[in-house]
């Protein structure tokens, strides 16, 4: 079995439909497999995410719903992660990869897995691999060998539609395209090796795309996922499944292929099996990110998704020291945001506060920018929504909630007295038990003065030549 991930990527592909973007080697997957196009993950950052589907189960349920987690502990209630599962079963495991990332112990490559490719196996053993590929990720790589033109993309409404958030938005997809490659030289050693007729493929992203409004949130930019399965002779070539699965259900679907009845079960079901058509809901969470406090929990359906805001008090872009960081068109949007140039769906996202429920009539609006939780003629909809939520959040994954520590009630002055809160949480890390508190929720987070150096940085980055070899710039 081969488990190939990408980080930080949507279905923004070409066998999905995405403008712009080349992607054969993973468009010939989905020929010879199926595609699967409503897929989610539990959780919309890599470290939640991947301890999640490290164990197959929610990561509130296992504590690992903070990211990072700062004390990190063992499993509890008896689980053990997948490839130990496998390798008490005989498998050889293996990670061809550098990356883990579970916020629980054991948490080390050398602890989950057995080796670093299924070449170091015994002779006939059964295998279990997993890889990630990280180009996806920030940094963009920009692709000399197929440039895109920021003419041929399509971004979604809430961005604003500026050359500057199109080169963005077209360096991502070109950095899709160079992992691309790096898939086809993987699978083509499948072939090279006689192993491709026998072993099943799963290719997934970890959770949704690194974009503003991506990432770290609940809307589909942040959970769905591009999801493929092949298995010559066993599934049928060619197959798009429209049926709600999880990242969750690889892990029982693996299990189930060996024959692996694990010690626990899990919280998701095979896709083999009959269970996942007749699911009529798939739920998610965000918590702390890094220093940056707030909580988010979700329900979807196939034609709505609830959103329950837990700190709504909070900004959507309260600081984030990584998306300030690393996301160019957070500059842009604050920019547009402070001289009242946006429209109603960016702007929305740009608020201080949070509504307190979000809802989202799928069929209309599929990028979600019409909340429609006050709206009468949604009220049974809503109802029952926040019903399947509660159900959810106390019995299955025993949600703490969140404190008045994880608030910070009281602790911060009430505005930050420095240009930026950067700047002040240099000032006083010293004073503050950030860890604890997590960073203050001022809002905005800078100055437009501020904005305006920050996108000047970015500029010829964003706008550099496909065969650039230019570094990210740093310290903002």
């Amino acid at each position: 079995m081969l488990w190939i991930t990408i980080e930080d990527w949507s279905p923004d592909l070409s066998c999905y439909g995405t403008a712009g973007i080349h992607t054969p080697n993973v468009d010939q997957l989905a020929a010879e497999g199926i595609r699967y196009d409503h897929a989610f993950t539990t959780s919309p950052v890599c470290s939640t995410s991947r301890s999640a589907m490290m164990t197959g189960f929610h990561q509130n349920y296992i504590g690992a719903e903070n990211h990072r987690e700062y004390v990190k502990k063992p499993l509890p209630n008896g689980i053990k992660p997948i490839p130990h599962l496998f390798a008490d079963a005989g498998y050889f495991t293996a990670l061809l990869s550098s990356k883990v990332d579970c916020n629980f112990l054991p948490d080390k490559r050398g602890e989950l897995f057995m080796g670093k490719d299924w070449s170091e196996r015994a002779p006939g053993q059964p295998f279990f691999a997993r890889i990630t590929f990280m180009e996806t990720h920030r940094d963009f790589h920009r692709d000399p060998e197929r440039p895109i033109a920021i003419e041929d993309v399509e971004l979604p409404p809430y961005y604003p539609d500026t050359p500057f958030v199109r080169r963005d938005w077209a360096n991502g997809l070109e950095s899709m395209q160079i992992v691309d490659r790096k898939i086809g030289k993987l699978l083509q050693r499948l072939d090279d090796e006689g192993l491709a007729d026998n072993t099943l493929v799963f290719f997934i992203g970890d959770h949704g795309r690194c974009h503003v409004r991506g990432k770290q949130f609940l809307y589909d930019g942040g959970l769905r996922i591009p999801m493929i399965l092949r298995w010559p002779g066993k599934v049928e070539a060619g197959g798009v499944n429209d049926d709600l699965v999880s990242s969750l259900d690889i892990c029982a679907t693996v299990l189930d292929v060996a024959g692996i009845k694990p010690p626990v079960p899990l919280h998701g079901h095979s896709l083999l099996g009959d269970e996942v058509a007749k699911r009529e809901y798939l739920f998610a969470a965000r918590d702390r990110m890094g220093d940056t406090h707030d909580a988010m929990r979700s329900v979807r359906s196939k034609d709505f998704k609830l959103i329950l805001n837990l700190m709504p008090e909070r900004a959507y872009c309260q600081y984030s020291s990584y998306k300030e960081g690393t996301y160019p068109m957070m500059a842009e949007l604050n920019i547009l945001h402070m001289k009242g140039q946006l429209t109603a769906a960016q702007e929305r996202f740009m608020a201080a506060s949070k509504p307190e429920v979000e809802l989202f009539d799928l069929r209309s609006d599929p990028h979600e920018i019409n909340n429609v939780a006050d709206d009468p003629e949604y009220a049974d909809v809503k109802e029952e929504l926040l019903a399947e939520l509660a159900s959810w959040r106390e019995n299955v994954i025993h949600d703490q909630g969140v404190s008045d520590n994880f608030r910070a009630v009281g602790v911060f002055p009430k505005s930050c007295p420095q240009p930026t809160v950067a700047q002040w949480i240099k000032i006083h890390r010293d004073e503050y038990d950030f860890k604890k508190y997590g960073y203050p929720g001022w809002y905005p987070t800078r100055t437009l003065s501020e904005w305006e150096k920050v996108r000047t940085i970015w500029e010829p980055y964003v706008f550099r030549t496909p065969n650039s070899h230019m570094k990210r710039p740093k310290g903002f």
